[in-house]
C-alpha cells in the first residue's frame, strides 16, 4: 500500500497521491500547464497502483514538484555522465533514478525528483530504459559519445532549419546540391516524379511547375537520380515486386493422363512456360497451366491478381501477377509431369472447330525454343502441328483477319551495370504455329462456354477500316495499324474481326493475365459442378482486371521507351536505318526497325514510301520521353 503525499508518474507526467480509496488512489496532476498569462490548472483521477510509478521522495505536493527549479541541473547531469562513463563497468549499465539523485544532488529527493526525471528524459546524456519502465522501474542508461553527438547535431539542425532550408533552395536553383542532408529535402520531389503526389513546396518555391516530368528532370539535373532510374511502373501505381502470397500445392483430384509428349514452345529467355501443344492422331491438344485449381474466385490471391491485372514485363525483369513460387508447381515442363487445364480440339480439314472439350489433365511436356521447333518442323511429332497452324491462318484470312508485322525488339538491362542492349525479336515459323493454336484454344473455349451457357469473358473487335490502296512493306503495315479498332472485353460473344473469328476468348495465360485466370475459374467451376460467378459479378471483375492490365501495358511501353533512350545515350555514336512509312507534306514519318521506334522530320530531299535513310539522335529528353533524329549526311 502506497502512502499519501508521495510523488508518482501518471502517464509519464508528474502527479502526487492525495487520497487513498480502498485499493485505489486519487492522484492530482497538472491538466493545463502554466503560461506567462494564465495559471496552471490541476485535476484529479482515481487510478490503480499498476497505472502509476512511484518517484523517490515523500511529503510533497504537486505545486511544489512543478515549481521546483535548479538552474544547474543540466551541468550536474553532464558531470554525472562523465563520472559513470569513465569506468568501463558502469559506462553502459542502467542506473536507477534513486541512484541518480544521490549522484547528481541528494537535495533533489525532497521535491525535485520529477525535475530530475524530466531533465534526464530530455538530456543528450541519458536515455530512459523503456523495458524496465514497462515493469514500473525507473532506470536510465548512459549514452555513448556517438549517440550524444548525433542528438546534438539533430538539435542544432532543428534550431537552424529555416537557415539550412534557405541555403538548400539557393543550391537547388543552381542545381548544385553539395551535402548529404540535401537529400532529405528531395524526397518530396521524388514523390512527384513517382506520381505519389502532385504537390511539392520545394518545387513551388523555386517556381517550377509540379509535374512528374519537371520533378524527374530536377532529380537528374541535381544528380539525385541517374538516367537509369525508371519511374514509370511506380508512376502508374504498379508494384515492382511479384505477388507475395504463395499458392497452395495443386490438389489431389481426378485428372486424365494424356498420352505422349506435348511441346511448350517459347522464346529462349522465357521463364514462365504456361502452354503446350500436341496431336495424338485424332485430337489436337492445347494444354494450359492450371493455377485456378487452387485460386478460387474472391480469394485473397484472386483479388491481388485482379488488382494487378497482368504480369508486368519490363526490361529490368518481371513483376508477376501470381507469386514467383507458383511457377514451380504450375508452369508447364518444369517437372516430369505437369497438371493442366486442357482444350481437346476435334478439327475439320480446314481447321474449323467441330468439337472442343475442356478437361483436367496430367501431361508430359518437353520445352523447345522457337528456333529449335522450327528446325524440327518436318518431324513426325511437329509436322501435323505446323500443317494445321497453316490451315488455321488461311481460314482466318478468308474470314477477313488482318495480319500485321511491325518490327519488335527485346530490351535487356544488366542488373549490375545497367548497360542496355537491344536486339531484334525473331519471328521463326514456330512462333506463328504457337500463336495459331492459342487462337484455336480461345475460339474453342468461347464456343464451349456459349454452348454450356457459362458466363464468360469474351474478347471482340469491330471490323477495321482498311483503305484499298495499302502499300507494300512497312508503310503498308503502318497503314493497317491505323485502320484497326480497339478490342472490347465483355460477357456477350461477338466477332473478333481482326482475328477473323466469330467468337473468341483469351484463356491461354492464367499465370500472367487476370482475364484468362477468371475464364479458367469459370471453366473449372463448370467441370466440377460448382456455382459459377454470375454475369454482373463477372463483368465487374473482368473490367477491373482489364483496367489494371491496361495500366501494365502503358507502363511497359513507357519503360521500353525509357530504356531505349538510355541505350542511345549510352551509345552516342549510334546510327540506324529509318524507313519512310508515311508522307506528311514536307515532313515524313519514319520507322527505325533496329530500335522499334517512330520519328518524324523534314528531309533535305524527297523520299518515297519504304525508302530508307540513315539517322542518328539529335536530342534526347529522358524526363519527357522524347527523342528527335536527323539524317546522317
Amino acid at each position: 500500500m502506497l502512502e499519501k503525499n508521495i510523488p508518482v508518474l501518471y502517464k509519464k507526467s508528474c502527479a502526487v497521491i492525495t487520497e487513498i480509496d480502498g485499493d485505489k488512489y486519487i492522484v492530482k496532476y497538472c491538466s493545463v500547464p502554466k503560461t506567462e498569462t494564465k495559471p496552471a490548472k490541476y485535476d484529479t483521477q482515481k487510478v490503480r497502483e499498476k497505472d502509476i510509478i512511484v518517484l523517490p521522495g515523500k511529503n510533497t505536493t504537486i505545486e511544489k514538484m512543478l515549481s521546483f527549479s535548479d538552474a544547474n541541473i543540466g551541468s550536474k547531469i553532464s558531470e554525472c555522465h562523465e563520472l559513470l562513463t569513465s569506468d568501463e563497468e558502469t559506462a553502459s549499465a542502467p542506473v536507477s533514478l534513486s541512484e541518480m539523485i544521490e549522484l547528481v544532488d541528494a537535495s533533489l529527493l525532497s521535491d525535485g525528483s520529477w525535475s530530475l526525471f524530466d531533465a534526464l528524459t530530455k538530456s543528450f546524456f541519458f536515455r530512459l530504459d523503456e523495458e524496465k519502465f514497462k515493469n514500473g522501474e525507473l532506470y536510465f542508461v548512459p549514452r555513448s559519445q556517438e549517440e550524444i553527438d548525433a542528438l546534438k547535431k539533430k538539435e542544432y539542425e532543428k534550431e537552424h532549419e529555416e537557415e539550412f532550408r534557405a541555403a538548400f533552395l539557393e543550391r537547388l536553383k543552381k542545381r548544385q546540391l553539395d551535402s548529404e542532408s540535401d537529400l532529405k529535402y528531395m524526397s518530396e520531389v521524388e514523390a512527384v516524379a513517382l506520381g505519389k503526389t502532385d504537390k511539392s513546396k520545394i518545387m513551388s518555391e523555386i517556381k517550377l511547375a509540379c509535374t512528374p516530368e519537371n520533378a524527374h528532370k530536377l532529380l537528374l539535373d541535381t544528380g539525385v537520380w541517374k538516367i537509369t532510374r525508371n519511374p514509370y511502373p511506380l508512376r502508374w501505381g504498379l508494384s515492382m515486386k511479384s505477388a507475395s502470397e504463395s499458392l497452395a500445392s495443386p490438389p489431389q483430384e481426378e485428372r486424365l493422363e494424356v498420352p505422349g509428349i506435348s511441346y511448350a514452345i517459347d522464346n529462349e529467355w522465357s521463364s514462365d512456360p504456361d502452354d503446350a501443344i500436341a496431336f495424338d492422331g485424332k485430337y489436337y491438344w492445347v494444354h494450359i497451366a492450371d493455377p485456378a485449381s487452387t485460386v478460387l474466385p474472391g480469394s485473397s490471391i484472386d483479388k491481388t491478381a485482379m488488382a494487378r491485372g497482368a504480369t508486368l514485363y519490363i526490361p529490368e525483369g518481371a513483376s508477376r501477377m501470381l507469386s514467383e513460387s507458383a511457377l514451380a508447381d504450375y508452369a508447364l515442363g518444369l517437372n516430369e509431369k505437369s497438371n493442366a487445364l486442357s482444350f481437346r480440339l476435334l478439327l475439320a480439314e480446314d481447321s474449323s472447330i467441330e468439337e472442343c472439350v475442356v478437361l483436367k489433365t496430367v501431361v508430359s511436356v518437353k520445352r523447345l525454343t522457337y528456333e529449335k521447333a522450327t528446325e524440327l518442323k518436318d518431324s513426325p511429332e511437329l509436322l501435323p502441328l505446323f500443317k494445321m497452324a497453316e490451315l488455321n491462318a488461311e481460314r482466318r484470312r478468308k474470314n477477313g483477319s488482318v495480319e500485321i508485322q511491325l518490327p519488335e525488339v527485346h530490351i535487356n538491362v544488366d542488373a549490375e551495370t545497367k548497360a542496355v542492349s537491344i536486339s531484334p525479336t525473331p519471328h521463326p515459323l514456330a512462333a506463328e504455329v504457337v500463336r495459331e493454336f492459342m487462337l484455336m484454344a480461345g475460339e474453342g473455349a468461347a464456343k464451349f462456354a456459349f454452348k454450356n451457357q457459362i458466363p464468360f469473358p469474351y474478347v471482340s473487335q469491330e471490323a477495321p477500316s482498311i483503305p484499298d490502296n495499302v502499300p507494300d512493306g512497312l508503310a503498308g503495315e503502318f497503314k493497317l495499324v491505323k485502320g484497326m479498332r480497339r478490342r472490347s472485353v465483355g460477357i456477350t460473344p461477338s466477332c473478333h474481326s481482326g482475328l477473323g473469328l466469330g467468337m473468341y476468348s483469351q484463356v491461354t495465360s492464367p499465370l500472367r493475365r487476370y482475364g484468362d485466370l477468371v475464364a479458367h475459374e469459370q471453366l473449372r467451376a463448370f467441370i466440377d459442378g460448382r456455382q459459377l460467378i454470375d454475369k454482373d459479378t463477372l463483368l465487374e471483375r473482368i473490367m477491373a482486371g482489364d483496367e489494371a492490365a491496361a495500366a501494365c501495358k502503358k507502363a511497359e511501353r513507357k519503360s521500353n521507351l525509357h530504356w531505349t533512350l538510355v541505350y542511345l545515350l549510352q551509345n552516342p555514336d549510334w546510327t540506324g536505318e529509318a524507313v519512310c512509312i508515311e508522307q506528311r507534306g514536307k515532313e515524313c514519318l519514319f520507322m527505325i526497325p533496329s530500335i522499334a521506334q517512330q520519328t518524324a522530320f523534314v528531309l533535305s530531299k524527297s523520299v518515297s514510301l519504304n525508302e530508307t535513310v540513315k539517322v542518328k539522335p539529335s536530342k534526347i529528353d529522358i524526363p519527357n520521353l522524347l527523342v528527335t533524329f536527323k539524317e546522317v549526311q
